[in-house]
Formats: structure tokens, sequence, C-alpha cells
């Protein structure tokens, strides 16, 4: 069934989005000892997987209710998302987003229509102005993450991956709020040849790496990581997913995550986030995992302030 579900949403949003190109360095598989390719969401539409599973979501909703708009909560990339796949389909879209949210994005979001409103960098913040506007407008609430169709939209990166590249045999991809590596992990599981999906997590924000490890559901103290869209934590719509279907997290400090950004900056000529390093940072530090073996990693976007480059 999940199968189907897939290349149902694939079809269903193909039309919507950039079949994303994917790259590959012989350096850095001298580097690493493996054949790596990276899948570039960073050249996407909005410059970010996230406008996979916006759009899915966008185009689920009833006809009926779409005139009153969508609403959702976001740091960035799905505010961008969101704002771009809302002004396709010519219906409203409310952002809240994290009064820190770099300012590339809040700019980008407002680009692309949406009406930004700005919140207290928490998740109850956000979640509380979310409702207060889906009150007010009967607009349909989006969860960045925590949307089975948010979720499925999202998978369709890593199907794109594995019907040109169908040996490979781990697909990585970061871990914030659950829902790229819940639909990743779905997609390596139906379509892959034995491909297992791996995670990378930043130290700093290890609440997925602890969620594995306790069976349920764990919290950040902090969200102290230069990688910003991984700062949310895990959903009860996604953590099961992850929980039978990815292999493993791998937890990476923040000067390996900028290690690994300027190595994909200086090596591929890629501008890439701090979030869509973090995978390729996990590789850098277990090469012996992964020595002699065929990696697909999801470069999740590429939406970055240069004005504030950590290198």
């Amino acid at each position: 069934m999940t199968r189907e579900i897939i290349e149902e949403t694939y079809g269903r949003i193909k039309a919507h989005i950039h079949n994303t190109p994917v790259l590959s360095s012989s350096y850095l598989n001298q580097l690493t000892g493996c054949d790596i390719v990276f899948k570039c969401e960073n050249f996407q539409k909005m410059g970010a997987f996230k406008m996979r599973g916006a759009t899915n979501a966008i185009l689920n909703i009833k006809t009926s209710q779409r005139q009153n708009g969508v609403v959702t909560h976001s740091s960035g990339n799905f505010a961008q998302a969101v704002a771009l796949a809302a002004k396709n389909q010519g219906i409203p879209a409310y952002i809240v987003m994290p009064s820190n949210a770099p300012s590339v994005k809040k700019q980008a979001v407002q680009d692309y229509g949406g009406q930004v409103s700005l919140c207290e960098p928490t998740i109850e913040a956000r979640e509380a102005n979310c409702q207060l506007i889906a009150d007010k407008t009967g607009a349909t609430q989006l969860h960045p993450s925590n949307d089975i169709d948010v979720i499925m939209g999202n998978s369709t990166s890593a199907y794109e991956l594995l019907f040109d590249y169908p040996q490979l045999d781990v697909i990585l991809a970061p871990v914030g709020g659950g829902g790229l590596l819940a639909g990743t992990a779905l997609t390596a599981h139906n379509f892959g040849n034995d491909c297992i999906c791996i995670a990378g997590e930043p130290e700093n924000v290890d609440d997925a790496y602890r969620s594995l490890a306790a069976g349920k559901i764990e919290y950040n103290d902090n969200i102290n990581t230069i990688a910003d869209g991984l700062r949310t934590n895990l959903g009860d719509v996604n953590f099961p997913i992850i929980q039978q279907y990815v292999d493993r997290i791998i937890r990476v400090s923040e000067a390996e995550i900028i290690a690994a950004m300027k190595l994909i900056w200086e090596r591929m000529k890629l501008v890439v986030e701090a979030s869509s390093a973090v995978p390729f940072a996990a590789v850098l530090k277990e090469s012996e995992t992964f020595k002699g073996k065929q990696i697909g990693i999801i470069v999740s976007g590429g939406n970055v302030d240069i004005s504030s480059l950590p290198f």
C-alpha cells in the first residue's frame, strides 16, 4: 500500500516540482572511501525539499476549503514552500515564523506572497499562533513535518534518487522535525534493493537520537546549533515510521557540520545550508562504516544567509 501511495504522490506533484539533479565528486569519494551521490534539493523550487511536502499537502486539501488558505509555522524553508505552493494554487498563505529565523528566509516568504507573523522561538508559541490564525481565517493548518501528506510528498526526493540509482546501499538524510527522514525511510524500504536509511543529527539537538533510544519522543533543552532547520522535534505521525524504518542516527558536532558544509562548498561548488551538510558530516565522521558502499545523500536545501557564513 505504501509503495502505491508514494507512486500516486509523485504523479500528483511532479508537474509542480523540479526533478532535482544528482551530483558527485571524485575527490569526496576518494576522501571517504565510498561512492556518494548527492540528491540536490538545493536546486528545488524555493531552494529546498520542503516544496514537495507542501505541494502535496495543499493539493490534497478539499477544493471547498482551499479558498480560506493555509497556515503553518516554520523557521524558514517550509514557510517558503507553503507560501510558494499556495501562490501557485491561488490561495492565501499565513506563515508563523520564530523571531530568530534567518532574515533571508523571512524575506523570501514575503516575496512569495506569504503573510508573515513573528512569534517567540518556541514550539508552544508557534503552535498557539497558528491556532489563533486558523480560528480567525478558517485556514487549514499544515504541520511542517508531522503530517502524512507532507511526509509522502517528502518521500519523492528519494523516489527520484532510487529510480536513477537503484543500487544504493544507504540513503542518508538530516533529521529535525522528522518529515524528510520518515519519507526517505519509507521510500528506501519500499523501493530500495536492501537499501537502509540512516540519519545525521547535530549533537547539540539530538532529540531524535534520544527518542529512538528511549522508545518515546524526547525534546531538547536548547536549540543551540548552526543547523537552524533541525531545531524542531519529532511528532506522533513520523516517529513510528522512523522507529520502524530508520537503521540508526549518527550525531555530529558543530565543528563537523561546518567542516562538511565548507567541503561541499569548496569541492562541489554547491551552496548548501548547514542542515544539509549534516548527513555528509556523518559519513565523514564514520567513514569506516560506509567504506566501499554506494551512498545517497539528500541535500535538503540551499537557502543560506551569505552574510553570516560560518567559514
